[in-house]
């Protein structure tokens, strides 16, 4: 998937026959299924993340003999200027995520600690747009995957490096969706694989305050300002108990 701004023109004209550049921040499409035009899939695909680009497509790579009445003449050539603004590759990750459950368990857990990464990439980008539940259901997916056992230590701890990652923004988009016990619950859920995270003990003081739970939220917000004594946040946090 990748997030675009982009602006059609036809050749000599001033105003663009189609544009997305209204939106602030533009919704991810998908290669081949949101972007259909072929000049601009293979242009996308030659382009980085940030870059800025025009493109003049032949009618081959655009509309076609026939165009698209009533906007797009017969045999138009359309001129296109693209910024790619950020680019995730999802294709391995829904192919994981069509298989059944048996067939995931037997993927090796480098191929899935990078699903679930690229899922939790999806659910930053929907998080930034500000679509909360989206980005939940992101990272419910990448946490659903990383409940495999592991075969060693060392796999433990590299699943535990995901998992943590996960439940902290798992917590954090809870807070935003105005359900603290679920946010107080990841947050847990964070400290049983590292006790001294500040960001964890951080989230479930907030929790514990949203659900005027004054005590909890002082325990977990001094032993968060132990860890970080001049972190500005969790500081306000404490002021604001007081």
């Amino acid at each position: 998937g990748c997030a675009v701004k982009y602006s059609g023109y036809l050749e000599y004209a001033d105003e663009p026959f189609c544009t997305n550049c209204y939106r602030k921040i533009p919704r991810l499409m998908k290669l081949g299924k949101d972007i259909t035009l072929w000049g601009l899939e293979i242009g996308l695909l030659t382009m980085r993340k940030g870059e800025l680009a025009r493109f003049v497509f032949a009618p081959g790579y655009a509309y076609g003999k026939l165009g698209c009445p009533p906007l797009i003449p017969p045999n138009a050539t359309v001129l296109f200027e693209v910024e790619l603004l950020d680019f995730l590759d999802s294709a391995e990750s829904d192919g994981f995520f069509a298989l059944t459950a048996e067939q995931q368990g037997m993927f090796p857990l480098q191929k899935v600690l990078k699903v679930a990464d690229t899922e939790r990439e999806f659910g930053n980008y929907l998080f930034r747009q500000q679509r909360f539940m989206d980005a939940k259901d992101r990272y419910k997916r990448a946490y659903s995957i990383l409940r495999r056992s592991p075969s060693s230590k060392a796999e433990q701890c590299q699943i535990d490096a995901s998992k943590l990652l996960v439940l902290l923004n798992l917590s954090l988009t809870y807070l935003k969706l105005e359900r603290p016990a679920q946010a107080l619950t990841y947050g847990e859920k964070a400290l049983e694989i590292d006790q001294r995270n500040a960001k964890a003990l951080f989230r479930c003081g907030q929790a514990c305050l949203c659900m005027t739970e004054y005590e909890k939220a002082r325990d977990f917000l001094v032993r968060a300002q132990h860890i970080q004594p001049f972190n500005h946040d969790i500081n306000n946090e404490l002021k604001k108990l007081a």
